[in-house]
């Protein structure tokens, strides 16, 4: 759970800033968007291999 506490004389656009950096810092739309659907684990092992092989040619 991400919690973000408005600081004296900080703005309300200045503290949604800061929530969305501490939320993408944290990995959670990440979480949510990988757990989306759901995939398999020999199509999360194809993935891994593909993403290596991108990695690798560079």
């Amino acid at each position: 759970m991400t919690y973000v506490f408005l600081r004296d004389g900080e703005s309300q656009e200045g503290l949604v800033k800061r929530f969305r950096s501490v939320v993408e810092r944290s990995g959670i739309l990440r979480q949510a968007k990988e757990k989306r659907h759901f995939v398999s684990k020999q199509e999360k092992a194809r993935m891994k291999a593909r993403k290596a092989k991108r990695r690798n040619t560079n």
